[in-house]
């Protein structure tokens, strides 16, 4: 999910609708709600959907990695780059693509350059870093 829809940048701020500038949740916390409605049938309280939704910005994050690390050993080609390019991709088809098509968050285009590129800049290091981890463990013995 999604730095330009505040999701997997890990702002959890609170968007202002471009409408009436009312406050809307984070993209994670409207996931979380919604998995939380449909699977457990159960309405996050105020006081939950902020760790909810932090959980559902982890879990994406730990399954993206998990992705990555099983297809770099499928083709290590992948793996050029050091993982700025899976960052990327991540932003482009979760952020920039299913989040919003999710109805999660607003259209791309509702967000100004400058809130795309701290999310571009954001899985940048989340793909450097899940890259660094899967050489440490694939180098463990």
């Amino acid at each position: 999910m999604n730095g330009s829809n505040e999701s997997s940048s890990s702002t959890q701020q609170r968007e202002q609708s471009p409408d009436d500038g009312e406050e809307q949740e984070p993209a994670t916390v409207k996931a979380a709600e919604t998995i939380s409605e449909i699977i457990l049938g159960h309405q996050l309280a105020e006081n939950e959907k902020e760790i909810a939704g932090d959980l559902v910005h982890y879990a994406t994050g730990a399954a993206s990695g998990a992705v990555y690390g099983a297809a770099a050993e499928l083709a290590p080609e992948l793996t050029v780059g050091a993982g700025i390019p899976f960052g990327t991709a991540v932003w482009l088809i979760v952020d920039e693509g299913a989040v919003p098509l999710l109805g999660l968050s607003k259209r791309p285009t509702e967000y100004p350059l400058s809130t795309h590129i701290y999310a571009l800049a954001s899985h940048f290091v989340y793909g450097l870093t899940t890259d660094i981890v899967r050489r440490a463990v694939r180098s463990m013995p």
